[in-house]
């Protein structure tokens, strides 16, 4: 990937203007990280950028973003910029294309974040970026209270960088985070969500939730029950936001809201139970053990022993049932299959039809 990448920069060099690979591929791969997401700068407008590369296309025209493949890999080639105004401390809604790179570093984020490499695979560091590097340290270009100010989502970035490479934030930003934390209420709960999303799901989990509580982010957040995960050692992604049991307040799909109503109920019942393995499900329940703390293994093994997974393995049909009582559809056939599952699974009906169609002959004729 990085050899089309460079090839690719080889191509704006060779028309005459500077092109650099940036950003979060340039700190991962001096980390000896794998990356699949290269970001490429460049002086060229993006007009004279599809000059250049007929199959590109601009999703992005206003922030001078234009998108190339090359061999089936997707490249975002950015013109070096300076954004003038920003709106609700988020969005720049004013930019102007510049011609000089170290202009355009000066609006990133993250010194670690403005590395830059050539064409020939030289790094380029005009903001001290692998000094922060080495000493594994998150610092922002320039004051950090203005980054923030400009676009709040910094902040959980900062705190996902942190998580994600095990890395300290420096006071400066911790201060600054403090200072400006308030702005997060006015950010989408979109964005929140999928920064949260990324700190649960790294390896340093609980450095990113504590620096959450530490710096009192949780509250501006909405997230009461935040503390509580640093009692849990492993969990998965849907066990986090069922513990925080927070569904109305970020942009979940109307399954998640489901399984995160469900895992919370389960938290209250009795695993064991045969019921409850098969009426939640093996996910469910095994989420549900995840937060308690339970054995996966013996979870799974239990699900494996029930007599019947699901309504269709009950060994006789609705057809039948209605044979022999000799009734039409109806409310009843629900009422005798909630019955049968429960005489099934508690093992005080054996799952044959002989002995179904006796028990439904014995409880419901007439």
């Amino acid at each position: 990937m990085l050899d089309v990448a460079l090839k690719l920069l080889e191509e704006l060099t060779s028309n005459s203007y500077e092109a650099y690979i940036v950003g979060g591929f340039v700190r991962d791969y001096l980390l000896g990280i794998e990356s699949n997401d290269i970001d490429i700068t460049t002086n060229a407008t993006p007009k004279q950028i599809k000059e250049i590369f007929d199959d590109s296309c601009l999703p992005n025209e206003e922030y001078g973003s234009v998108t190339v493949m090359k061999k089936g890999i997707r490249f975002e080639i950015t013109t070096y910029r300076k954004e003038i105004t920003y709106e609700n401390n988020r969005k720049p809604v004013e930019i102007q294309y510049i011609d000089n790179l170290l202009e355009d570093l000066m609006r990133r984020d993250f010194t670690v974040n403005a590395l830059c490499m050539n064409q020939k695979g030289e790094i380029l560091d005009y903001v001290n970026g692998q000094i922060d590097l080495e000493n594994r340290v998150i610092r922002t270009i320039g004051d950090a209270r203005a980054k923030f100010e400009e676009d709040s989502l910094r902040i959980l970035r900062a705190i996902r960088f942190s998580a994600t490479l095990d890395f300290t934030l420096s006071d400066e930003v911790k201060e600054a985070i403090k200072g400006k934390k308030s702005l997060l209420q006015s950010l989408s709960s979109y964005r929140k969500k999928e920064e949260l999303d990324k700190i649960f799901l790294s390896r340093h989990m609980k450095k990113g939730i504590s620096l959450l509580l530490e710096l009192e982010v949780d509250k501006e957040l909405g997230l009461p029950q935040l503390e509580r995960l640093l009692e849990i050692d492993r969990i998965s992604l849907m066990g986090i936001w069922s513990l925080l049991n927070v569904p109305s307040q970020f942009p979940f799909t109307k399954k998640e809201i489901d399984l995160i109503h469900q895992i919370n109920e389960v938290l209250e019942l009795d695993y064991t139970d045969p019921y409850v393995l098969y009426h939640y499900g093996l996910y469910v329940n095994s989420v549900a053990a995840e937060i308690k703390q339970l054995d996966l293994c013996e979870i799974t093994k239990r699900y494996d022993q029930l007599a019947i997974k699901n309504r269709k393995d009950i060994d006789i049909d609705s057809q039948t049932i209605m044979k022999l009582l000799n009734r039409g559809p109806g409310e009843y056939l629900r009422m005798i299959y909630d019955d049968l599952e429960k005489e099934i699974l508690y093992g005080k009906l054996p799952n044959q039809k002989e002995a179904i169609s006796q028990y439904i002959l014995n409880h419901y004729n007439g």
